[in-house]
């Protein structure tokens, strides 16, 4: 069968484990795969894309039940409900997005303190950045 891969390779490409792959085509995230006489399952490319969707929406927050919403397979899900989620998601990520600027700004300063006092004191032992960090002021 043409564009077709085993389930090693499926993994491999993913970066996920075999039981990883097999889990999800339990959770019908994934298509089933048809298998060889041999009984090896031999999955499409877009079982592929699938997966990678899926590490990819895990990563920024989403669970499995809610990626099993958005593949539903049969396009059969409650469009409001989509709507809702992928809002909510986003809303989230705005928030996550914020938080990380904020703290970024925090560790340039710390970063802009240090390099100052290594300017006035190549050799010092104590970094005041530390301190300061430690006693939260």
């Amino acid at each position: 069968m043409q564009g077709s891969f085993r389930i090693g390779e499926i993994a491999d490409r993913c970066k996920v484990s075999i039981d990883t792959v097999r889990y999800y085509e339990r959770r019908k995230l994934i298509p089933d795969a048809p298998r060889t006489a041999g009984g090896y399952r031999l999955f499409g490319a877009e079982a592929i894309e699938r997966i990678l969707f899926i590490k990819q929406a895990q990563d920024l927050g989403f669970t499995l039940e809610e990626i099993s919403t958005l593949l539903s397979a049969d396009g059969t899900s409650d469009c409001r409900h989509v709507h809702d989620l992928l809002d909510a998601k986003l809303a989230d990520l705005d928030a996550r997005l914020k938080a990380m600027q904020t703290f970024r700004r925090k560790l340039k300063h710390y970063l802009d303190e240090c390099e100052a006092e290594l300017r006035r004191h190549p050799e010092s032992v104590s970094c005041p950045v530390a301190i300061e960090i430690a006693h939260g002021t």
